[in-house]
């Protein structure tokens, strides 16, 4: 018997296979092969069609349970991981009324500004744990003020994955830990945050009910067997945004527990059950999937847009063969890239430097010294940098940083990127070899479980390596501390 796992990203759907009593993985399928388009009809907008997640959700699931030869009757339960602060507007009838505003759309970003101006911070900061920021709260007050015919139609909102429990189950339902994400639960009241789409002229009916996860969060419709294949009658028991869920994956559910993630952008996750921060701008703080009113777990969450993007350009840029081959290139030069320093903040704001642009910079670099080898090196330490930077900005705030954890992928096959991240912070990563499909279809099988004996069960699954901090440090201190005057200097530059 088998648990499926569903992967709803902005380029692709990833679906998941991991057998029911040993969560050891199956199989994992990636569909469409070609990315998904995003829409834009203006700068800074970014726009999807909900409905082609569902296509190729259900193509997909036909697929997977083909070339493994598995029954339907063999599925016993799904989870679900999803992109997040995407908002999805349905009419009475249940029906898509727009395109989704997906996570990536800037367009709400004044609304969430003037609406913190207005509340103010004793208000969001002890309430919401965070600004309303460009959150779906603000793009659905962006629909209401701009599309008011259509925003009439509006009978519930939704995230992305909760999109995709209606077209399984016929149920417009949410999660407590997706409102978190939209800005809409209130921490200390513990219960949808009304007064803040009160504040936005929205009516809190318009809130789906609430579902909790590692329970019945409904179950697959005769309509929903048809699509996907899948048996009628078995439930939804679990349903995360990506970040939350890749935190799950890696068994990241304790106070003092880190998950990383080294892609496209960078992000750090820190699991805490503190109800209180200092810091509402730079990172954010989201309900944990274990959250509940009783033991309130949070992750908090700090997002570096500028990561991998940057050495993904280099290999253009260079015409390097592939990652490896960049890799071997750094490995000959020494710790620090002989004073060349690489700033990989070129892909839009970052919020942990307060919104600001400083894009990316390639510093002193000297022509007859500096070599591919010296770029390739100075921007895996930039972006190693721009790590153990954030890290500081979580223990400024307070937050236990015990272990971390990160996928087998990405920056993290960098011996050099994950060893400078290691020594700057002071802790041990460890390397996991996992997916998000593959974490959100373990968590479906939680049913009657307690979240710490399936941690347990799942502590050494998957586990490839652990990076040791390297004990002479010093050489990594002065380039961390030469990288930090360097980009003190590009953020002084843009008052």
């Amino acid at each position: 018997m088998y648990n499926l796992g569903y992967d709803i990203g902005s380029s692709t759907v990833k679906i998941a296979l991991v057998d029911a009593k040993t969560n050891h993985e199956i199989d994992v399928l990636t569909h469409p092969k070609e990315e998904m388009p995003i829409y834009a009809a203006q700068s800074g907008w970014a726009e999807q069609d909900p409905e082609l997640w569902w296509i190729h959700l259900c193509e997909g699931t036909k697929k997977i349970l083909f070339e493994n030869k598995i029954q339907s009757k063999e599925i016993l339960a799904i989870g679900i991981s999803y992109q997040m602060h995407g908002l999805v507007l349905v009419n009475h009838a249940k029906k898509v009324i727009r395109k989704s505003i997906i996570w990536c759309d800037s367009r709400a970003v004044e609304i969430g500004n003037d609406a913190a101006q207005e509340i103010g911070e004793k208000k969001y900061g002890t309430h919401l744990l965070n600004a309303p920021g460009n959150f779906t709260a603000s793009k659905l007050k962006w629909v209401k003020e701009n599309e008011p015919e259509l925003f009439a139609q509006v009978s519930h909102f939704m995230l992305p994955g909760d999109f995709i429990a209606l077209k399984l189950t016929g149920e417009v339902t949410t999660t407590i830990n997706g409102l978190s994400e939209g800005m809409l639960w209130d921490y200390k009241e513990k219960k949808v945050a009304d007064w803040l789409l009160n504040h936005y002229g929205i009516d809190p009916l318009l809130t789906p009910p609430l579902v909790e996860n590692f329970e019945n969060q409904g179950t697959v419709t005769k309509n929903a067997s048809l699509k996907t294949g899948l048996p009628i009658g078995i439930p939804i028991r679990y349903r995360a945004g990506d970040q939350p869920n890749n935190a799950m994956t890696l068994n990241v559910l304790k106070p003092g527990e880190v998950a990383a993630t080294g892609g496209t952008s960078g992000v750090l996750f820190a699991v805490t059950d503190r109800n209180t921060s200092k810091e509402y701008h730079r990172v954010n703080h989201f309900a944990h999937v274990n959250y509940t009113k009783e033991l309130p777990v949070l992750g908090t969450l700090l997002c570096i847009n500028g990561a991998g993007i940057l050495y993904s350009w280099i290999k253009k840029l260079t015409r390097a063969s592939s990652f490896h081959e960049m890799n071997v290139w750094a490995s000959s030069i020494a710790i620090g890239s002989e004073d060349h320093i690489n700033l990989p903040f070129g892909n839009g704001v970052e919020r942990m430097l307060y919104n600001k642009t400083p894009g990316a910079l390639l510093s002193n670099l000297n022509l007859n010294v500096h070599t591919r080898g010296h770029i390739c090196r100075a921007a895996l330490e930039g972006i190693a940098f721009s790590f153990a930077y954030g890290m500081e900005i979580m223990q400024q705030d307070a937050l236990t940083l015990d272990v971390v954890r990160a996928g087998n992928d990405n920056l993290f096959r960098s011996d050099i990127f994950s060893q400078t991240v290691a020594t700057l912070i002071g802790k041990p990563i460890e390397i996991y070899n996992t997916t998000g499909a593959i974490g959100a279809a373990r968590a479906a099988g939680i049913e009657n479980k307690s979240i710490n004996d399936y941690s347990q069960s799942v502590a050494s699954m998957d586990f490839v390596s652990e990076v040791l901090p390297v004990k002479e440090k010093q050489a990594y201190i002065e380039a961390y501390h030469k990288w930090k005057q360097e980009l003190t200097r590009a953020l002084n530059n843009l008052n």
